[in-house]
Formats: C-alpha cells, structure tokens, sequence
C-alpha cells in the first residue's frame, strides 16, 4: 500500500492511499466492434515498481472472493442469452447477499448493455455484468487524505469480532512504512485485552500509545487528539470499543467521544470509519445505515472478504451510498458519500489493501 505525497498549498504535505490518481469515471460504452470481448479492467498507469505487489494483491482478492463469485460465473457457462439466464444470474446476485435493490439495478444496467453491445454469447454477457458491477462501485472508490489537517484524527467503529482492532494495526503499520508519525488511542476500555491487543501492534510498528486503565473512553480520546497535537503526529487513530447498534447506552458513548474529540481540534475528528465484517452479508448494511444515522460515518473498511459467500453485499451498500448522497426530497443538502477505503482478504498486514472498483468486479467473477 502506498502513501503517496502531492503537492498541498500551504506548509503541509498532503498524502493519499491509493494506487490509481483518482476514482474511476463511469465505463465509457463498449463500441460495437468490441462489444463481444470479455471486459478487460482499464489498466491504471501505476509505477512499474508497484505493480508486482499489485499483481499479488489480484491473487489474493480472486481467492478470496471464490466462493462468493463462483456462483454468478456458473450462469454464464450455457450457450443462450434468454430470460432463463437472467432469472439464474438473479437468483446467483441475491445469493451473493447483492440484495433485492441492487440486485434489479444490476440486472437492468446489465440488459441495457447488451442491448447497446448487441452481445450474442454469454461469456460477453459476464464481461458486460463485470462493467455493470464497476460501474455501481466506482463511487465507492476514493483515497483516504492524510495530512489536510495536523493531525488527521481517525475515529474507527464497528460492531464486536468485526476486526476493528486489527484494522487499526495493519493500517498503522502501512502508514508508520510510509513515513507517517501515528499515534493509537486505546480508547476500548470495555474489552478487556483491548489496550493489549493496540499496545502490541503500537510496539510492533514503533508508534506511540495513549491509554489508561479502567479510563473513560471520551477522556482517552481527547488526552491522545492533544498529545497529537502537541507532539507534532500526522495521524491519531483513536480505537473505539466494539459495540451492536441496539446496545443504545453504548452508540450514546460513540456520539460522546466524538463530541469531546471535537473539543480537541475544533475540526475533527476529521474521518469517522466503520470496520464491517463481509461475513455478514445484507446484516453489515443495516450496521453501517445505524452508525451513519447516529455518527455520520466518512468511511468504511470491509474487512474477512476471504473465504465469503457474501461479498455481494458491496454492491448493496454502493446503491445505499448513492441514494444518501442525493437530495433528500430537494430539502436537505447532499450528503457526501460513504466511500469504501480499504478491504481485506486475510490476517497478514498485506491482505489489508486500497479498495478499487474494477478490480473488485474483475476479480469477483474471475
């Protein structure tokens, strides 16, 4: 995972995690002529030193999305293009955990397209749902900044066993690698290893940590986002502890440590993350619908992609995104949208990696 330095205005550097220089636009239409090719990813002009690691990478996201996408590909092995193979590939996305929504809006781009690209074989139809797929992710693909502010406070969420803590760690190390000066707020003192557990990965990459035993989380909060400060960080990650959305005291606990960590810095905290387990199908659509509503979350990390039959929830969660970026009946301003930053396909700091939408879509029905 890169950190990638650009020029800011001002004194300040800024950086981004991301392999591409920006999200990908909307898939143009494929022209006539090669409408019947399967559909080939646009290749970003990424420094050639970066793209064995990519390559990697690619491996690793097509095996662990196996199982969720084996089941779309077996559609697409006949040799018609009927209303069969639509009601088969409609049963396979919902299977998926795509959702009903997203499921229809797929299924309606997907015909649309082979309509326009007059596709006479189903292996071209595959290529054109994996545009289809790209197509409804690209808003989920942006870079997480750091270095806008000083520090960059990150609020990281999500419910228990989601992998929050190691998401912490992993994304630590990434950044400590890439030269940025983090500090970990072990503000999980619900659980009882917790502040271990963060002390581990703060030894492991050489970072400093704040916490206190048996410590208010909101106080823990705000000592780190001053020490940051003062210390002169780049990044405060500030752990929460694992909580469900029906546990209402402790959402209320969420809402006050972002009240005292906004008297901190004025400005932050400047991303509010939500870690959420792929493993859960349509049930991380509802986390990340509560913890918007009670937060306004800025991001998401998905997180044990490996080995999931449920990787299909992505695209629900990508339709859920544009309709909270729209005007809400033309009365309310737009909400920015909830863009996915990183995913993760394993244990190991590297199965932690950039979200990229047509990579997704490439390696879902590899």
């Amino acid at each position: 995972m890169g950190f990638i330095e650009s020029n800011a205005p001002r004194q300040s550097h800024m950086f981004s995690f991301f392999k591409k220089k920006s999200p990908p636009a909307a898939p143009a239409p494929l022209p006539d002529e090669a409408a019947a090719a399967p559909f080939t990813p646009e290749q970003p002009p990424a420094a050639p030193a970066l793209e064995p690691a990519r390559a990697g990478w690619m491996q690793r996201l097509r095996t662990g999305l196996r199982k969720t996408g084996s089941g779309i590909a077996t559609v697409f092995t006949g040799t018609r293009i009927d209303e069969a193979l639509y009601e088969d590939l409609e049963a396979a996305l919902l299977m998926a955990d795509a959702g009903t929504k997203a499921t229809q809006h797929l299924l309606d781009d997907l015909k649309k397209r082979v309509k326009e690209a007059k596709a006479t074989d189903p292996a071209a139809v595959k290529g054109l749902l994996a545009a289809a797929i790209a197509h409804l992710l690209a808003p989920l693909q942006q870079p997480l900044v750091i270095g806008r502010y000083h520090p960059t406070v990150i609020m990281v969420t999500g419910v228990n066993g989601a992998g929050k803590t190691t998401s912490i760690g992993k994304l630590t190390r990434h950044l400590a690698q890439s030269g940025a000066k983090v500090l970990l707020a072990a503000a999980d003192t619900f659980r009882a290893a917790a502040r271990e557990q963060l002390g581990v990965w703060a030894d492991r990459n050489t970072v400093e940590i704040i916490s206190q035993e048996g410590g208010d989380p909101a106080a823990v909060s705000f000592d780190a986002v001053t020490a940051g400060r003062a210390r002169g960080k780049d990044v405060v990650l500030v752990d929460t502890a694992g909580r469900l959305p029906t546990q209402l005291h402790l959402m209320e606990e969420l809402k006050k440590i972002k009240r005292v960590v906004t008297k901190a810095d004025p400005t932050a905290p400047h991303e509010v993350l939500l870690v959420i387990d792929g493993n859960t199908g349509q049930n991380a659509l509802s986390q990340v619908k509560a913890f918007d509503e009670a937060l306004g979350l800025t991001g998401l990390i998905v997180t044990k992609l490996d080995g999931t039959a449920k990787g299909g929830v992505l695209c629900a969660i990508a339709l859920w995104a544009r309709e909270r970026a729209a005007q809400d009946n033309g009365t309310a301003p737009a909400k920015a949208g909830v863009p996915v930053y990183f995913i993760g396909v394993g244990e190991k700091v590297e199965d932690l990696e950039t979200f990229s939408a047509t990579e997704f879509a490439e390696a879902l029905l590899a």
